[in-house]
């Protein structure tokens, strides 16, 4: 319903919208915000178009104005160096991309089972079980012991001292338990576990592997997929869980049935967190890798250090390149976080 007033630019002449001067200001704010935001990915985009005498001369920031064009960091990059760039980029695809569904397929039942279910392990058994895998690791590695009957006698010990000293002892742990240990794992530095994980890739002959820095990505991310996954399936009612079990619906069912659709919007964001922190992560893939299995943040990286010295023109091709993955992921799964809100707000 709209009301005849005198125009002003302070009062909304319609209910419900804003006032002419509230929108300006609006607007200029999230232009402001906006330039701030995507100047430095126009800053990319005419650096990768300059050429070495360009880029030192200073800050020219307009095409065929300040500089002339050039595509030669472009040649460079995909005519000259194509082979390394290809591979880093299909390296970082299948890596990246492997990593994220796994830890986040691994880590969302692992969230849903501490939601709903009450675990009590012993505190005991479970300091068995860490003793009784670092020995069989010692062994292994120490005495080139065949990694079979390490294995099988380890299993072994655990059965039996597991079953005798464990009902000893009974000081139990909880999910809140369970939930910190989790996401300490995160909190400890990576270039603390860096040389062990490289130590045990190499007794493997892993190393420059994908299937090792799929593995590596997965553990390092899984904690972060847990912690976010545990408090979105806490805001899912468990009534409706419960009616579906009473109907005979088994857990896994009611779990890809009714929680996943309404946990869409968890589910999404917490796959482009996972999926930016794997494309991006420098430390693992320049221990664990050398040439084949090589990312693109390796192959950027290599950029800073050459004899001719920073190739900025060079870097701004790779860069620009490299968040074309992210970006369109963004934009995928931006109506899937859109659709989950709007779907988690609806109880019953």
């Amino acid at each position: 319903m709209k009301i005849l007033t005198k125009p002003s630019l302070f009062e909304p002449r319609v209910i419900g919208e804003m006032a002419p001067a509230a929108r300006i200001i609006l607007y200029a704010v999230l232009l402001g915000w906006a330039a701030f935001v995507l100047f430095p990915i126009y800053w990319l985009v005419i650096t990768s178009f300059k050429n070495a005498a360009t880029v030192n001369q200073g800050p020219f920031f307009l095409p065929w104005v300040d500089f002339r064009p050039s595509l030669h960091a472009w040649r460079e990059l995909f005519v000259d160096d194509y082979q390394d760039t290809l591979r880093a980029y299909f390296n970082s695809i299948v890596i990246s991309f492997s990593a994220t569904a796994l830890s986040v397929l691994v880590g969302s039942m692992a969230a849903y089972a501490l939601s709903r279910v009450h675990y009590a392990p012993n505190l005991i058994t479970i300091l068995f079980f860490i003793f009784l895998v670092a020995l069989t690791w010692v062994s292994i590695s120490t005495f080139a012991i065949d990694w079979r009957l390490a294995v099988a006698v380890g299993v072994a010990l655990f059965f039996f001292l597991a079953r005798a000293v464990g009902r000893l002892y009974q000081i139990r742990l909880h999910n809140g338990d369970i939930l910190f240990w989790i996401i300490s794992q995160r909190i400890l530095a990576p270039i603390v576990v860096v040389v062990p994980i490289y130590m045990m890739f190499q007794s493997v002959r892993m190393l420059d592997t994908h299937l090792a820095l799929i593995l590596t990505y997965c553990v390092v991310n899984m904690p972060i997929v847990v912690w976010l996954m545990f408090d979105f399936f806490n805001t899912i009612p468990r009534d409706l869980e419960e009616s579906a079990q009473l109907d005979g619906a088994t857990m896994f069912g009611t779990f890809r049935e009714i929680v996943l659709p309404l946990s869409r919007a968890g589910l999404a964001a917490t796959t482009l967190l996972v999926m930016i922190l794997s494309w991006n992560e420098y430390l693992f893939a320049l221990f664990l890798s050398t040439t084949k299995a090589q990312t693109m943040p390796i192959l950027v990286a290599a950029m800073n250090a050459g004899e001719r010295g920073i190739l900025w023109w060079t870097m701004s091709v790779a860069i620009i390149v490299m968040i074309i993955p992210v970006v369109l992921l963004a934009v995928i799964l931006q109506k899937y976080i859109s659709k989950g809100l709007l779907v988690g707000a609806v109880k019953g």
